[in-house]
């Protein structure tokens, strides 16, 4: 069973001022909770509320099987009424106990009849909670004898629907549902690796005179891969519905704050791309680079000359050297003529 928050408090606070050092257990459950460059996969708590019926009880069975091996389901009521500061508390101290992000409460009762409230923790707190009512369900055993998907296969999720980036709740509760069922991350897929789909349809529904309000269909698929009758590569994927459907709406939310948000978005600097300069990716996706040299002075440089030219190189300077001797010699001679004409003699050289 891990720490909880105060054992992990304590401990972390006996390290920093020098004292024990805290048992082995506690240590390793420390090194577990310490910011991690790449997060795995995030664990779920399935837990039942005060009243719960066996309906909803269904539901948080095909929801084990589905987020399966990262889910864990509690079989005890528990008193949590979650919109509240109590609730939250045990909320967290159970997602902390259990090591999990995820939660999902179920529960049952006259105002609000097949509740699920779906939430996440960031840092050991309540960070979202997004409470829907349950409409229509078809569990997993509706579906028998047909193909389901296997244990830690990660699903393709659809939103459809424009609803989806026009609504500001529903664009946080897609991001929700996203980090609900994404899975074990990944750096790539193969073809034999998917195996169900999961689609989110949003349309608004306007029931008995009342204010129109998003109505979301969730529909899951066993995805069959075979091969393409007309001679393509690629195979063609066969849907068949494998549950659990459900139609569900949103009655209540509890977001994060834009400063708490902004933290829980943040990346470590280590992730980040460096942009590089003068670089760019084409649409063939080659890449594409500018170099900025300076000004060279090709006049000074000196290539690699052959032996001929180096030759003819030393017999040009020659003959250039004999040249500027005979004309020097041409010079003198005739200054010493002028020099005896003027004055009687030669001069002295």
């Amino acid at each position: 069973m891990a720490p909880t928050p105060h054992q992990a408090k304590t401990a972390k606070a006996k390290l920093i001022a020098g004292g024990k050092q805290p048992k082995a257990r506690i240590q390793r459950y420390l090194k577990t909770t310490e910011s991690q460059l790449v997060e795995g996969a995030k664990s779920a708590l399935l837990l039942k509320g005060i009243r719960c019926s066996d309906n909803m009880s269904t539901v948080l069975k095909d929801m084990r099987s589905v987020l399966s091996p990262h889910s864990k389901l509690l079989t005890k009521s528990n008193m949590i009424v979650p919109f509240d500061d109590t609730g939250q508390q045990s909320l967290e101290f159970l997602t902390t106990k259990n090591d999990a992000a995820l939660f999902a409460l179920a529960s049952h009762n006259k105002k609000r009849p097949n509740n699920l409230v779906l939430g996440r923790t960031f840092d050991r707190r309540i960070l979202d909670m997004v409470e829907i009512g349950i409409l229509q369900y078809r569990s997993l055993a509706d579906f028998g004898g047909l193909p389901k998907k296997r244990v830690g296969s990660k699903p393709l999720i659809q939103f459809v629907g424009d609803i989806w980036s026009s609504d500001v709740t529903l664009k946080r509760l897609q991001n929700l549902l996203i980090d609900f069922y994404r899975g074990d991350p990944v750096d790539s897929l193969i073809l034999s690796g998917l195996d169900h789909v999961m689609v989110f349809t949003a349309a608004e529904a306007n029931l008995g005179g009342q204010e129109p309000y998003p109505l979301i269909h969730q529909r899951t698929y066993y995805m069959k891969l075979k091969k393409d009758p007309q001679g393509g590569k690629a195979p063609v994927p066969y849907l068949t519905p494998s549950g659990p459907h459900m139609d569900f709406k949103v009655r209540r939310t509890q977001f994060a704050s834009p400063d708490l948000w902004k933290v829980a978005m943040k990346l470590p600097t280590t992730n980040k791309t460096k942009k590089k300069k003068n670089q760019t990716t084409n649409i063939f996706g080659e890449t594409i680079g500018r170099l900025h040299l300076e000004r060279q002075d090709i006049d000074k440089r000196s290539g690699r000359k052959a032996k001929a030219l180096r030759l003819a190189e030393k017999i040009e300077k020659a003959e250039e050297g004999a040249a500027i001797e005979s004309e020097l010699g041409q010079e003198e001679a005739e200054m010493s003529s002028e020099f005896k004409q003027a004055y009687g003699f030669a001069p002295e050289m």
